[in-house]
């Protein structure tokens, strides 16, 4: 479970990166390679990075806070897409970085080449569950979706505190997300994952990566998830999870 003493310790002791010397490695064209483990290991992993890598500062916090809202037709579409493993396919949904304040509507498109691509847009605060309350969070959205605006709904929200990471080279960005809880607007249910660490390592092409070589070390396998689907097949009995058993059976593991 979190040993936040320990995570502390080794984050006081990287090098620190702020949002204005992040500018240049936003990534929003990009590959992600994302694995899944047990939140136990978060020292451990930080411990082999701390030469390697910065760690995002803003304002002396190095764990913030981050609460995300999935939003989706009433069937599903973009779950099951994800689930049926089609390869085009999209996710929407509003983002507040709980401590700064700030409130995105945000597109991420998934090519039929692998590469994930991201546009946003800040929102006022009253659109991150009613996106039509914020004009040019709606234009955009109308610009941008494959969907009309007007059939989606807010599905699953995602609350978790984040670390992000930036390689000395500045060519690749690490999150580690933790402390992750579940909640369903349909269903209502809530379920919190306190064991689970979801990594996502970004990068603007296939190129090495010594988080690479640390996570394979620690022998940690590569885990497709998306925090969504995760989120939408834990909290909603009535949606199909075949594809996504093995996943859950893990993180089941992890949480028991």
């Amino acid at each position: 479970m979190l040993n936040k003493s320990a995570i502390e310790s080794v984050l006081k002791q990287m090098m620190p990166i702020t949002l204005e010397q992040m500018n240049g490695i936003k990534l929003m064209n990009r590959i992600d390679t994302k694995y899944i483990m047990s939140l136990e290991r978060l020292p451990e992993l930080l411990l082999k990075a701390k030469d390697k890598y910065f760690v995002q500062d803003i304002d002396g916090n190095r764990t913030p806070t981050y609460d995300t809202i999935y939003y989706d037709t009433d069937a599903c579409d973009m779950y099951l897409r994800h689930h049926d493993r089609q390869l085009r396919r999209q996710k929407i949904r509003t983002r507040n970085y709980v401590e700064s304040g700030l409130f995105f509507i945000e597109v991420k498109n998934k090519t039929n080449t692998g590469r994930t691509k991201k546009k946003r847009v800040s929102i006022n605060p009253e659109a991150f569950e009613h996106i039509e309350l914020d004009a040019e969070g709606f234009e955009f959205l109308e610009m941008r979706s494959h969907y009309d605006p007007l059939i989606l709904s807010p599905h699953v929200r995602t609350h978790f505190q984040r670390i992000t990471l930036v390689n000395k080279r500045k060519t690749e960005r690490l999150t580690l997300d933790f402390c992750l809880l579940f909640e369903n607007f349909r269903t209502k249910k809530v379920v919190e994952c306190g064991n689970l660490l979801i990594v996502e390592l970004k990068q603007d092409g296939a190129q090495h990566s010594e988080m690479k070589d640390i996570l394979l070390d620690m022998r940690v396998k590569q885990a497709k998830c998306s925090k969504y689907c995760i989120g939408t097949a834990l909290t909603n009995t009535t949606v199909k999870t075949n594809r996504f058993k093995k996943k859950l059976r893990l993180i089941d593991k992890l949480n028991h």
